[in-house]
């Protein structure tokens, strides 16, 4: 979408509007010998991440979908359900769920279920995934991959608004006045995740869904004109104002020599593994260090982190900030603490900047070292 008008600016957000969460892909960990626990008591483990998650006041917490060796979490959904049962206020979403690869009928069922369990606190987001493993998994073509998500997409949103409902496109046979069970007893809240690409911004506009940027690598600010998309989109085709968020990855501890200590061998791991499968050449301290100092990596101290999110709020307007609190094999006790510091430490010191107007931006930048 163009347009020969100016984009207007990112709202100053509201210290008191912003929420904050945590994600997790179930990155199966390593004991204090550095020996994986297995995908079992990693799941075990991210329920109880989940529990003081709640306990310590943070607003969201998503897990996402994967198919591989290195995440365990497959169905967020059964995760989901185990932790709204050991939860009491802490919303629970995904992070993502590959709609693609999926039936939205079904996924629609799934979710109003848990919100019905968990006293109306489910939330979606949906994307394309980053990752195929579920194309071949469950018999989809990647040469689908477009017309699958466009398809999908549009299917859920209309499940989501109409009822009963009725829908006809190229991937199943038509619905007409389908009731689904059980109704949702209110909206739920549905973001569309988004990489990079204008496309999608766009499309997230045009079906009235607020949008999650998965900012993972570079300056946040590569983002902005994404978020002034946004806006202009959803000015144009009369959907209102509409949530941004941003998805990115990060660890806490009580220095920022000490989050380095714990998080650069596992992060290099995570990596390289996955650049090997992708082509991309290998990785090493250097770029981690300009990750946490200038890039999507926000780790280190309470107070860096604080800092760190706060000005990417303000730059980008956002209405939402998740962590990416896993980030490959990082121990279980090393994420308890990271998390406790993240609810007690950085979200009310990101509140404090926000309410202030202050941010890092008039701040040195330190060195991860110290």
């Amino acid at each position: 979408m163009t347009t020969a008008s100016t984009p207007p600016a990112p709202a100053a957000p509201s210290a008191s509007a912003v929420t904050f969460g945590l994600d997790t892909f179930g990155d199966v960990t390593v004991d204090a010998d550095r020996r994986s626990v297995g995908h079992a008591r990693t799941l075990r483990d991210v329920v109880a991440q989940a529990e003081l998650a709640d306990r310590v006041g943070i607003d969201h917490f998503s897990v996402g979908e994967h198919h591989r060796p290195d995440f365990a979490v497959s169905a967020p959904d059964i995760v989901l359900a185990a932790i709204a049962s050991r939860t009491e206020r802490i919303t629970l979403g995904t992070a993502v769920i590959v709609l693609s690869s999926d039936d939205p009928i079904r996924l629609y069922e799934r979710f109003s279920t848990l919100d019905a369990l968990s006293g109306g606190r489910a939330e979606l987001t949906v994307g394309r995934g980053s990752f195929t493993e579920s194309f071949p998994l469950f018999g989809h073509s990647l040469q689908d991959y477009e017309t699958l998500f466009e398809e999908k997409l549009d299917l859920l949103a209309t499940a989501l608004r109409e009822r009963p409902v009725s829908w006809s496109g190229s991937i199943r046979p038509p619905l007409k006045d389908q009731e689904l069970f059980p109704p949702l007893e209110r909206e739920l809240p549905t973001w569309v995740a988004v990489g990079g690409s204008p496309n999608s911004v766009v499309r997230a506009a045009r079906h009235g869904l607020p949008l999650m940027l998965a900012i993972i690598g570079g300056s946040h600010e590569r983002f902005a004109p994404y978020v002034d998309l946004f806006r202009e989109a959803t000015s144009q085709l009369g959907t209102g104002a509409l949530p941004v968020g941003v998805h990115s990855p990060g660890h806490v501890a009580a220095t920022d020599a000490e989050a380095r200590e714990q998080l650069l061998e596992h992060w290099i791991a995570q990596r390289n593994q996955i650049g090997a499968e992708r082509g991309w050449g290998p990785t090493g301290p250097a770029e981690f260090d300009a990750e946490m100092q200038h890039g999507a990596l926000y780790a280190g101290s309470p107070e860096t982190v604080a800092r760190k999110i706060a000005r990417t709020v303000q730059d980008l307007g956002l209405d939402r900030f998740d962590l990416k609190y896993a980030n490959g094999p990082v121990p279980h006790e090393q994420l308890m603490t990271s998390i406790e510091l993240y609810g007690t430490e950085v979200i009310p010191r990101v509140r404090e900047l926000l309410a202030q107007g202050a941010s890092d931006a008039a701040m040195p930048r330190r060195s991860p070292g110290r």
